[in-house]
């Protein structure tokens, strides 16, 4: 069984401070998604083609973007244009999701693409609420019950708020 654990920081310095404890921990870049306001960092992007984000979800020029410092590390950098929510930043597994949803109109939103991702609806409905006001959402997979417990501590420890965990399939069969 595999996992996705959850949870929401006010900043972008605290965002990357637990991102930060998270590779520290050995968890793969692969493996942890942060979605963002663009009102965290925009002003740090810059142009990166090689990114294979889907072409409809990207904002600006090119095809995607990258974050300096340690948010620089995650893979699949971009920048979504979400109707209702406006410009956000995505990173990891989250950013293919939302991708799927900011270029089919986004019915749903967040919440639709984090349903989607295995999260219950009344907790995918907090966390776009809680992105709409200003937070970032961190999101860690997991492949087993150890995994997922170390991700919720690392994120309990370093003061993320609104922490849950959800099942989701597991990758480790690709």
């Amino acid at each position: 069984m595999a996992y996705a654990v959850f949870g929401t920081v006010s900043t972008r310095a605290h965002a990357e401070e637990v991102v930060s404890r998270l590779r520290q921990a050995s968890f793969p870049n692969r493996d942890i998604s942060v979605l963002m306001p663009d009102s965290f960092g925009s002003s740090d992007l810059r142009v990166d083609n090689q990114t294979k984000t889907p072409e409809g979800a990207t904002v600006g020029a090119g095809s995607g973007a990258v974050l300096g410092g340690v948010l620089g590390w995650l893979a699949g950098i971009g920048m979504l244009a979400i109707p209702g929510l406006g410009p956000l930043i995505a990173a990891g597994p989250i950013m293919a999701a939302l991708g799927g949803a900011a270029v089919g109109g986004a019915v749903g939103g967040i919440s639709g693409a984090l349903i989607g991702m295995g999260i219950p609806e009344y907790e995918a409905q907090r966390y776009e609420q809680s992105v709409k006001s200003g937070r970032a959402l961190i999101s860690v997979h997991a492949e087993a019950n150890d995994e997922r417990d170390r991700a919720k501590k690392i994120l309990e420890d370093a003061g993320a708020q609104d922490i849950a965990t959800s099942t989701e399939p597991s990758t480790s069969a690709y």
